[in-house]
């Protein structure tokens, strides 16, 4: 399969050393000859420090995957539809929830079905002396509750709320991802995944179901299914569902700090050591 450029619209704003990006405001444009259309809203070339993200709605029958994709560490989450995604020579099909991991050295392929396939996918480079894990996973969902961290309190700069979400490890060292982890945030009604920051990581991570509210630096900002966090290292970020009542429903977060942070690991009692 011929790999897709992905480099990022000029129009696409700069991150600064954080943004939240509304799913409304996301720059889609068609690739070269082809109905799938690409929005890339985190990149190194508006701000980045490790990690890109692309947001790709794949037209019926139509195949994306990033050209640099045997370089990178690749990990996609279907947003909307129906396909089939492929890692090296392993092909499963995929739906609305399901994670793919593509390590360094597998190309990434997602094919839409008939009504099409929205894909949220996040990329990074391997760096100086990481190597990829020995037995990657390369198919998972956002609920596989394997592996859980329960009771986090943040990182010491916020008082963290008693009330706490429920963190799942999809892609993670302990089955083989080597830098580019996917972890899905959890918040029941009530429920906060506290206020905490990465010294030397990334992250872009996204609102992927219900309405909840977002941390950033200083401030909680309310954001939707579709919608995106960028923070840079060292900034405050968090995840959190103030809704409470007969009407409430779960608010779903997923993504993951560039190169993973081995705290969220030692915090879950969990080795960071790649498998």
């Amino acid at each position: 399969m011929t790999r897709t450029s992905t480099s990022p619209s000029p129009t696409t704003p700069s991150l600064g050393d954080a943004r939240i990006i509304s799913a409304a405001d996301f720059v889609f444009a068609p690739l070269p000859g082809r109905l799938t259309e690409l929005a890339t809203p985190v990149s190194p070339a508006v701000g980045s420090t490790h990690v890109t993200l692309h947001v790709v709605r794949i037209a019926p029958g139509e195949s994306f995957g990033p050209e640099s994709s045997v370089e990178e560490e690749n990990t996609a989450v279907v947003f909307d539809g129906l396909g089939t995604a492929t890692v090296g020579s392993r092909s499963r099909s995929v739906e609305r929830s399901h994670a793919v991991y593509a390590p360094t050295g597998h190309a990434l392929s997602l094919t839409a079905g008939a009504d099409g396939l929205t894909v949220y996918i996040w990329r990074t480079p391997l760096t100086a002396g990481r190597r990829p894990g020995t037995d990657p996973e390369p198919f998972s969902t956002l609920w596989d509750e394997t592996t859980q961290l329960r009771g986090f309190g943040g990182t010491g700069q916020i008082s963290p709320d008693a009330d706490r979400a429920t963190m799942n490890f999809v892609f993670w060292p302990g089955n083989g991802s080597s830098q580019l982890c996917l972890h899905c945030g959890i918040q029941q009604p009530g429920q906060t995944f506290n206020v905490h920051l990465h010294p030397d990581s990334d992250e872009a991570f996204i609102a992927f179901e219900g309405i909840g509210q977002m941390y950033l630096r200083d401030r909680w900002i309310d954001v939707a299914a579709g919608d995106v966090l960028y923070a840079a290292p060292g900034v405050l970020h968090g995840a959190r569902n103030p809704h409470t009542g007969p009407d409430a429903r779960r608010f779903v977060t997923c993504g993951g700090p560039s190169p993973f942070d081995p705290a969220l690991y030692s915090a879950a009692g969990l080795s960071s050591d790649v498998r």
